[in-house]
């Protein structure tokens, strides 16, 4: 294959094996292992048949422990359900939830902005890609959300657990935590539960429930430098896998990391970790987009970031990087041909602007594999967050709302975005567990979804998800691959890719139960990476986060639309477009 749009598999392991060193990526990652890699011998210290199951019944079943999955569980007891929450972690300790410390707050009364003029000025930001009905939201709901968490004690302390913690226990809401959830259960054209298993001991447990609601994240790809490693799109693929459909997977995060110990998450961001929370008001950006990577790609790094060069005259950033709307451009110098600049204006030499931590240099990469908040996830028929599977919602960024669109606009809005959409998909799958008749799942489900679980644990040869991870992250997180896109190279990462998910996923071996949790991991990493990579490879235009080298320049006239993702009848994966002005209906 020598054609300008696709390349051989041995000529992309030679450019892989060196991506390493390109400049995009955050940390010191292992040099590419061969494809080739002789399965080893499985020596399992646990004994698989040793695993017994435990079924439990609830009303509305929410997985997840975040701002999202809190709120989600109060609201839907407070509706009279009856509610268990599961959760891979802790009570606001897991996922993004930590790391937030700023929450939007639309004061109506002293708002900088009337409701019309945010809108406009978030659509203008988004390039048309966000929702107006979930940026609404933002105004209509924040204030409230807020009042609460202050009662609960929120802003008091770094930690959320102290504050999540008050009003659950007040209802008497039960947690499940430590959980692996793996699968839902569809029966009757509806959800009717969930499985997973218990990462402390050897129990698979099997909720029977009348509505779910993932309140899950989105993910990466455990790239270093972000407290990313626990979020690796489970409620997504999970979703994915008994039809729901999935939006949003060409956007990209762009957060960066310090050049100086790039891969450490604590040492990049520690004072923000440790600061207490705050509210933040109007003050829409155009952030979080591939102007430095963009900057990496053509000069290569570290990257010292500033305030963007434009010149007055200048109405287009299309030929030398990524599109920025006017009114977000700052003033400037005029720009540097051999330096395009951008607005992603994290640090300077002289004033750092990040959190205390940060250098003056930086590198990318540190955030591989998310997408920008609330703009990735299951896609929404309703404003509540119900999927395209009755019985089943999503909220925060686990729901591919685009709040925000495809750029992350609004400082704060995301843990505000995730208060809120938890909140009404609590109420409303409360409301909607009153009328719906609980229908067990199937033994011969239960049996297979078992098996499933333990497949990993019962190989006796294979390959280790460490080692599939490591040919993901070096396939994946290249600059060159999800940053700054171009045919030819996403073409061939997608053959990599389809060779894991065909292949070495199902030859994925676990010794015990934290390696048990990594092969499934590794399997819901890898099926994002495709649909990263075939969404990327659709849209044939530069929006926001997404930038293609080979087609640079905003496609209004057939590109007014959001991709949908989702898996047919036969079980493979399709496309859609999903158009602008046709949100809840379907393509």
């Amino acid at each position: 294959m020598s054609d300008a749009k696709t390349i051989s598999r041995r000529t992309f392991l030679g450019i892989a094996g060196s991506a390493i060193g390109a400049t995009a990526i955050a940390g010191n990652m292992p040099p590419m292992p061969p494809m080739d890699q002789p399965p080893t011998r499985n020596q399992p210290n646990i004994d698989a048949d040793s695993f017994k199951e435990e079924t439990l019944e609830t009303d509305v079943l929410v997985i997840g422990s975040g701002i999202a999955g809190l709120f989600a569980a109060v609201k839907a007891h407070d509706a009279g359900a009856k509610v268990l929450m599961v959760s891979k972690g802790r009570l606001g300790s897991s996922g993004l939830t930590p790391f937030g410390k700023g929450i939007f707050s639309y004061d109506k009364d002293n708002a900088k902005m009337t409701p019309d003029e945010y809108l406009a000025k978030i659509a203008d930001s988004a390039i048309g890609t966000n929702n107006p009905v979930f940026t609404r939201q933002l105004l209509d709901h924040s204030a409230d959300r807020v009042a609460e968490l202050r009662e609960w004690g929120f802003f008091d302390s770094a930690l959320c657990f102290e504050s999540f913690s008050k009003p659950m226990r007040e209802r008497d809401i039960p947690i499940m935590e430590r959980i692996m959830m793996t699968h839902l259960h569809k029966e009757q054209d509806r959800v009717v539960g969930a499985s997973g298993f218990s990462l402390d001991h050897n129990t698979i447990f099997n909720f029977s429930a009348k509505t779910v609601i993932l309140c899950t994240g989105s993910g990466g790809f455990k790239a270093s430098g972000f407290p990313l490693c626990d979020l690796t799109h489970d409620g997504t693929i999970m979703a994915y896998n008994i039809g729901a459909k999935v939006t949003g997977k060409e956007w990209n995060d762009g957060h960066p990391a310090s050049a100086k110990n790039s891969g450490s998450c604590y040492d990049n961001w520690h004072g923000q970790i440790e600061e207490r929370p705050s509210t933040t008001s109007e003050q829409v950006n155009h952030h979080l987009g591939v102007d430095m990577n963009y900057a990496a790609y053509v000069n290569g790094g570290p990257v010292s970031m500033g305030p963007a060069s434009q010149s007055e005259e200048k109405t287009t950033d299309v030929p030398a990087g990524p599109y920025v709307p006017e009114a977000f451009r700052q003033a400037g110098p005029p720009p540097q041909p051999e330096r395009p600049s951008g607005l992603l204006a994290i640090f300077s030499k002289d004033k750092p602007q990040g959190p205390p931590g940060m250098g003056s240099e930086s590198v990318g990469g540190s955030t591989a594999g998310m997408a920008i908040h609330k703009s990735e996830g299951l896609v929404p028929v309703d404003e509540t967050g119900l999927s395209s599977i009755p019985g089943l919602w999503a909220s925060g960024d686990a729901l591919g709302s685009y709040m925000s669109g495809g750029i992350y606009t609004q400082i704060g809005s995301s843990m505000a975005g995730s208060a809120i959409q938890g909140a009404l998909a609590g109420e409303a799958a409360a409301k909607a567990s009153q009328s719906v008749t609980s229908i067990s799942i199937p033994a011969e489900k239960i049996a297979q979804t078992k098996a499933e679980i333990l497949a990993p644990l019962k190989r006796e040869t294979g390959y280790s998800p460490a080692w599939a991870t490591q040919v993901l992250q070096s396939v994946m997180i290249p600059n060159f691959v999800l940053y700054i896109k171009k045919e030819r190279m996403l073409q061939a990462a997608l053959a990599y890719i389809e060779e894991l998910k065909e292949h070495h996923g199902p030859m994925l071996m676990a010794s015990d139960r934290h390696h048990l949790r990594l092969a499934h991991e590794t399997m819901n990493m890898t099926i994002t990476a495709e649909m990263k990579l075939k969404a990327s490879m659709m849209r044939t235009e530069s929006r926001c986060s997404h930038y293609r080298l080979d087609y640079p320049e905003i496609d209004n006239e057939n590109w007014q639309a959001w991709i949908n993702i989702y898996k047919d009848e036969k079980g493979e994966m399709q496309l859609e477009k999903q158009h602008f002005n046709q949100w809840p209906k379907f393509a």
